[in-house]
């Protein structure tokens, strides 16, 4: 199969073009990164005619769409950027789907459950009234799959929707916008003070695990589905920072343990039988062996 994947220089594109080149697919990789890899194209999925010129260029059966900008705190600092990353950029995408006949896996995300505190199966946020995203990148992400549905009904476009839940592990650099496992390990190894919201839960998710179950999608492609992608390892935020001390040996002299986080959902504890019937979903891999992983790729990364 001939496959774009945009945003494939990210911490999940990256090793999704890795699994799906070793499976046999011919890969390529849109981002907006300078890159001297082959088979790339330098590109703002913002921007239309960017965006058009690959497919001027290129036949696709997949696209998978990974290309947006990440994490409540960005959404919020960086609202223009993300709106038109995101919400645009899908836009852009269904407009050349549409066109181009290609199907297409858009990366979605858990922050589409919002405020809900029962266990997220995939029929959730349309079947209940009162679910609110709390905060503009949840909604972003929402307001994308409401344009794939439009898209679909309308021009009869063939995609399949995933929910990544809190995915971490090698190769997702840091920021201060990045995710809570990647924050903390990061902080831990530079013994820079951090704060723990003890009051939430997380199902974490491998990297690893992710990308595999992302790569079966060609082979199992069901147009219009939902999928969950997401573990069973579903912890509080405490243990996740107690995993990383005790790696470490370090104590939490510098946890500053805060309670609840405002404007940020509770609890998120995923169904995932769909997609392990459907796409041979297996999260495996536990936190007290993915964060090792995740430590000593960031020592390496950077020289510690």
């Amino acid at each position: 199969m001939k496959v774009l994947v945009t945003g494939g220089l990210g911490a999940v594109g990256s090793p999704l073009v890795e699994e799906l080149e070793s499976r046999g697919h011919d890969v390529w990789v849109a981002d907006l990164p300078w890159s001297e890899r082959d088979k790339y194209y330098r590109v703002d999925v913002s921007k239309y005619r960017q965006l058009a010129r690959i497919f001027d260029d290129q036949d696709f059966d997949y696209v998978y769409h990974l290309a947006a900008e990440f994490g409540r705190k960005n959404g919020e600092d960086f609202y223009e950027t993300m709106w038109k990353s995101n919400a645009i950029g899908t836009k852009n995408m269904l407009r050349l789907q549409q066109q181009h006949d290609f199907r297409m896996i858009f990366s979605s995300s858990s922050e589409v459950y919002g405020d809900y505190d029962g266990v997220m199966d995939e029929p959730v946020p349309l079947e209940e009234g009162n679910i609110r995203q709390l905060n503009d990148y949840a909604i972003s992400k929402w307001v994308n799959e409401q344009q794939i549905l439009n898209a679909t009904d309308r021009h009869d476009t063939e995609t399949v929707r995933v929910r990544l839940f809190n995915t971490y592990g090698p190769g997702e650099t840091y920021s201060e916008y990045r995710s809570v496992v990647c924050k903390f390990c990061y902080h831990a190894l530079h013994d820079i003070p951090y704060h723990v919201y003890e009051d939430h839960h997380r199902s974490f998710t491998y990297v690893g695990d992710t990308v595999q179950t992302l790569a079966n999608i060609v082979d199992n492609f069901q147009p219009g589905n939902v999928y969950n992608i997401s573990s069973t390892d579903y912890r509080d935020i405490k243990e996740l920072s107690d995993i990383v001390l005790d790696y470490l040996d370090m104590t939490d002299d510098k946890v500053e343990y805060r309670g609840t986080e405002p404007h940020n959902t509770l609890n998120k504890k995923a169904s995932i039988e769909n997609a392990k019937r459907d796409l041979h979903h297996d999260p495996s891999t536990t936190l007290e062996e993915g964060i090792p992983e995740t430590i000593e790729w960031m020592i390496d990364y950077y020289d510690i």
